[in-house]
């Protein structure tokens, strides 16, 4: 239980455990034990570095008194823990002191782990000396300042603070609750993350106990993330589904959290996740950060200013494709925004820190599948702050508005990267509000992502533009709009002569919409040529637009339609359906669109062909799959690209009655349909 000390903590079972093997024949049923409780203690996430030898160390630990690195505690009898005694190894543990006497930096949870029992300690001590491999690999040492590199000042802090007193059971509480608060306030050290801290770095509270208990888990800053109060939490079995897989129906793990459920709490017997929640949820409610919702809450309406804010349309085009209008984010993919307590806590510095630098799902037995948010590290301060404003303070959120100096402050401690390279200049919907014509524009605007809703008499399917068009058409390689009206009227030879935009504009309606054209002069044609003109910005007919179309994928690549298979199955079907039938909600609403059958795009349409839809594909398909801007989009190779268009570009779809008409002049695509 840890957000990112978790790691800090860690950093604990760690400077120390080794024992010298023994000649005797190991007892299995211990060092399986021991295994257990090194689960528990999540020694592993602390104590391996990035794509380093497990349990060998070397991961870089940031405190506020400098960095520490975690310690090597294999058997290595020359690098690791191999010549520690068990009563050395249990020193360590309890009380902080290496056998040569050293003192370890409280970053370890000594203070945590001093309450455990003996048999959880000498079984962890079995695991460590012969359930681990020895790895040879020295340590580092810690890059601490004056006064902090004075380590036998950590005598004194240890007289002050450190009780060494195992756990002792509240007879007030049953076996189970007992259970839970010897796993919470020990093994699981949850309190080194969740808990206040003093000024010399003490937590404010061991346990609930006594006049300081109610500081206990009742949240703290750590590394710059919010690790919200742990106090009267969620209903027992939310809590034990966000520490089985990841995530519940309120919210997401973030930050180093992740690591601590893959690594850690995902392992814990149903017993011991059940006893860890209902000793939680025992805990009177705090100030801060509470009280937890135990309803989920109803399926919102989209804020009433959502097209009329800068916050709104932000939040539109950089958010809601995966967190939705309503705030309600996709079970099982993406977590909602209405009610979670990340967002309206009163502390925003994890909501900010993701922005910032992006997030991960935790990787579990029950979601294997890892699911990424990009940082949004390249927008200003001030966009920053109005797409958050807006979250914490829509679908009955009851957070306060962040201003952009509170941005600034956590990007300038942050300092996180971007890697876009991209000359593509990304259009910011929120400035449609200074057009002239500010709502004609926000109308077509809003025609190109509510196709389906707004139009319903001209889309014969469930699909709108930004199906193909990312964002309203404001992503690069992703169909973007960006200049595209200064190339009108212009020869298609699909059509065989000059067209104009409003009749390219129809051509989607009759294809990929499988619809029927919208009258030129319309209001609401004119309405989407005067966004199409508002996304010109200067380009001329001559000019090159960075990210323009969807780029080429290379024809002379064959697909394989088994592999295409295999792939659309693995990376397509969780948002696009088994059948290609979409992923819809359950009041029937469709949230990701169809790729075949009835409710999808013609074989007139380009995605109909294999080397355009490939091409799609390579650049914007899977989304939230790594970090790239601004949807976490791409990652396959050519050859997948290729082969999973192939095979979902080939399913049944409608036919074009006017298909005969296509390329009179010659120079049909190989890959066209008919």
């Amino acid at each position: 239980m840890a957000l990112s000390l978790a790691r800090l903590a860690l950093l604990g079972a760690t400077l120390c455990l080794a024992l010298p093997l023994h000649a005797n024949s190991p007892d299995t049923s211990l060092i399986e034990q021991g295994k257990y409780v090194a689960q528990l203690g999540d020694c592993i996430a602390c104590h391996t570095a990035k794509q380093g030898q497990v349990m060998a160390g070397g991961l870089e630990l940031s405190t506020p008194m400098g960095t520490i690195f975690s310690s090597n505690i294999t058997p290595d009898r020359d690098t690791g823990i191999g010549n520690y005694s068990f009563e050395q190894f249990d020193r360590v543990m309890r009380e902080g002191v290496t056998p040569s006497g050293m003192n370890l930096y409280p970053a370890m949870p000594y203070p945590s782990y001093a309450k455990m029992s003996e048999a959880d300690m000498r079984a962890l001590y079995a695991y460590l000396m012969q359930g681990v491999e020895p790895v040879q690999k020295a340590n580092l040492d810690a890059d601490m300042g004056f006064p902090f590199n004075q380590r036998w000042g950590l005598a004194l802090w240890n007289f002050a603070f450190l009780d060494k007193q195992p756990f002792k059971p509240d007879p007030a509480r049953d076996e189970q609750l007992n259970r839970g608060a010897y796993l919470v306030q020990g093994l699981g050290h949850c309190g080194s993350c969740h808990t206040p801290r003093g000024l010399a770095f003490q937590e404010k509270a061991m346990s609930d106990e006594g006049r300081s208990g109610r500081h206990y888990l009742a949240g703290e800053t750590v590394e710059h993330w919010r690790a919200l109060s742990l106090r009267n939490l969620w209903t027992v079995e939310d809590t034990v589904q966000l520490l089985k897989t990841g995530q519940n129906r309120f919210a997401t793990v973030a930050g180093n959290m992740a690591d601590v459920i893959h690594h850690s709490t995902q392992h814990f017997s149903d017993y011991d996740l059940t006893a860890v929640a209902s000793y939680l949820k025992s805990l009177p409610p705090g100030k801060d950060d509470l009280p937890m919702p135990s309803v989920a809450h109803a399926p919102a309406e989209p804020p009433a200013d959502l097209f009329t804010s800068r916050g709104g349309l932000g939040y539109m085009q950089f958010c809601s494709d995966c967190h939705r209008s309503d705030g309600a984010g996709v079970k099982g993919l993406f977590p909602p925004l209405a009610g979670n307590p990340g967002i309206v806590s009163s502390n925003p510095t994890s909501l900010l820190h993701i922005t910032l630098t992006g997030w991960e799902t935790a990787q579990t037995a029950a979601h294997p599948r890892v699911y990424t948010m990009p940082g949004f590290a390249r927008l200003q301060d001030q966009e920053i702050a109005e797409i958050l404003s807006f979250v914490r303070t829509r679908w009955g959120n009851e957070g306060t508005p962040i201003s952009a100096a509170q941005v600034k402050k956590l990007r300038d401690q942050l300092n996180p990267v971007t890697t876009d390279s991209s000359a593509f200049e990304t259009p910011r919907l929120a400035d449609l509000l200074a057009a002239p014509n500010a709502e004609q524009v926000v109308r077509g605007m809003r025609l190109h992502l509510q196709t389906k809703a707004l139009l319903p008499n001209n889309v014969g399917n469930a699909l709108n533009c930004t199906s193909c068009h990312l964002n309203a058409g404001t992503v690069a390689d992703g169909s973007p709009f960006v200049g595209v009206s200064a190339f009108f009227p212009i020869y298609a030879p699909r059509a065989g002569k000059v067209v104009t935009l409003e009749e390219r504009i129809n051509g989607c309606f009759r294809r990929s919409m499988n619809g029927t054209p919208l009258p030129p002069q319309s209001v609401d044609m004119q309405a989407m040529v005067a966004y199409f003109e508002w996304m010109k910005n200067n380009t001329r007919p001559e000019d090159k637009v960075a990210g323009r179309g969807v780029g080429k994928v290379d024809p002379a690549i064959k697909p394989d339609l088994v592999n295409g298979k295999q792939v659309y199955a693995k990376q397509c079907a969780v948002c696009h359906g088994d059948n290609g039938q979409g992923l819809a909600r359950a009041d029937g609403e469709l949230i990701y669109p169809p790729l075949w059958g009835e409710q999808s795009f013609n074989i007139g349409a380009g995605m109909a062909r294999t080397y355009t839809a490939a091409a799609f594909v390579k650049r914007n398909m899977p989304i939230g799959f790594h970090e790239k801007f601004p949807l976490g989009q791409g990652g396959l190779s050519d050859q997948e690209a290729v082969d999973v268009a192939a095979y979902f570009s080939g399913q049944p779809r409608p036919d074009f009655p006017d298909k005969v008409k296509d390329w009179p002049n010659g120079g049909k695509p190989v890959d066209a349909r008919y």
